[in-house]
């Protein structure tokens, strides 16, 4: 890696989420986009175009690029540790999108196989990092709860085939509302009280096939093999516990629902898939809320592929690490195995805490120079 001057990025993957990131990291000086990938590569030529980006070729051209440091790996789920892991294999660093892999073997390959190379690992979500979380979190450390106790989350929809052009794959292995959503909040969950410990969990399926509803393919019947709708309770290593729900199967809508209640109020998260949003807050003994503006960036998707990259510059630990979502990933598969045998599931890993972001922190100023 150059010791000055934008860190170098390739985007593998150029599909629907794509956009968003290439948009983003374009107002950030810190990165520079250099090559955009995809198994088809008249998409990854269309998708380079539309944004300027200078190259664009399989998989293989964005590993070889020469002033590529970091790889986004945008693939779906089910290609996620295999596109990882040919860029450790490369000796770049990867920032993958979620879940970070689909079991527990394989994420721990892709994590042992980066500690050999000497290489970083980042993944989605990032949004913890933008001013909403960043605002909540402050907050609690600063005691504006006391010491929090429990937690209950809510995502429920009617599932996302009525405006996605392509949905099939976010109702098969590795996806549903608890792997495609989940991790928004249980990263908000670990965010708060630290490691999960124990989990317990109910799913159910509503619909064996759903219908397309949008774009080229709308119409078209495909098969839904997970669980659409979780529900989840977890133990944290130091003995708070949450309760959560995870749902495609509801018709009406209530998503971004955190509420962390302590020894001396409750506040309410803004939406853990946003990068924004006012923080609410509620005294103990009190029956009305307080409204709180978050503070900080409200960047988008890419902040934390901009965290890491600062990071790797200065030599110290970014906040959106492989093991923090490799724990995730357990968690959710601990649900998973918990929802099969009908029993409490331990989750054998653990995450370290990492350090909120200073209220002043700029991913629009340039400081790699």
């Amino acid at each position: 890696m150059k010791a000055s001057g934008p860190v170098g990025i390739a985007i593998i993957g150029a599909g629907v989420i794509s956009k968003e990131y290439l948009g983003n990291l374009a107002t950030f000086p810190d990165v520079t986009v250099h090559i955009i990938a995809d198994i088809n590569e008249a998409v990854a030529a269309d998708r380079a175009a539309e944004f300027g980006i200078p190259a664009s070729g399989g998989v293989q051209a964005a590993l070889d690029h020469p002033d590529v440091d970091i790889v986004i790996n945008l693939t779906i789920p089910a290609a996620h540790v295999e596109v990882a892991t040919a860029a450790v294999n490369a000796g770049k660093h990867v920032w993958s999108e979620k879940p970070f892999s689909l079991d527990r073997e394989t994420g721990l390959s892709l994590l042992q196989a980066a500690d050999a190379a000497g290489v970083r690992l980042g993944s989605a979500p990032d949004t913890f990092l933008g001013a909403g979380m960043q605002t909540a979190r402050r907050m609690i450390e600063n005691g504006a709860i006391g010491v929090p106790l429990t937690a209950l989350t809510l995502m429920q929809s009617p599932g996302p085939e009525s405006w996605h052009p392509n949905p099939a794959f976010l109702f098969q292995q590795g996806a549903g509302p608890l792997f495609d959503v989940g991790p928004y909040y249980l990263t908000a969950l670990i965010q708060t009280f630290g490691s999960i410990s124990k989990v317990a969990a109910f799913g159910s399926t509503a619909r064996a096939t759903r219908t397309i509803g949008s774009g080229p393919r709308a119409g078209e019947d495909f098969d839904v093999t997970v669980p659409t709708h979780v529900s989840a309770i977890a133990q944290f290593e130091t003995g708070e516990s949450s309760q959560s729900i995870y749902s495609f199967d509801s018709p009406y809508r209530r998503a971004g629902f955190v509420e962390v209640t302590g020894t001396e109020g409750t506040i309410s998260f803004p939406d853990p898939n946003r990068f924004d949003g006012d923080i609410r807050i509620c005294a103990r003994g009190e029956d009305d809320w307080t409204t709180i503006a978050s503070v900080g960036s409200t960047a988008s998707r890419g902040v934390g592929v901009l965290e890491m990259a600062r990071a790797i510059r200065s030599d110290t630990p970014h906040r959106a690490p492989g093991h923090l979502a490799y724990h995730v990933l357990d968690s959710m598969v601990s649900i998973s195995e918990s929802i099969e045998t009908g029993q409490f599931v331990t989750v054998e890993s653990s995450t370290a805490a990492v350090p909120v972001l200073p209220d002043d922190w700029d991913p629009t100023a340039a400081t790699l120079l």
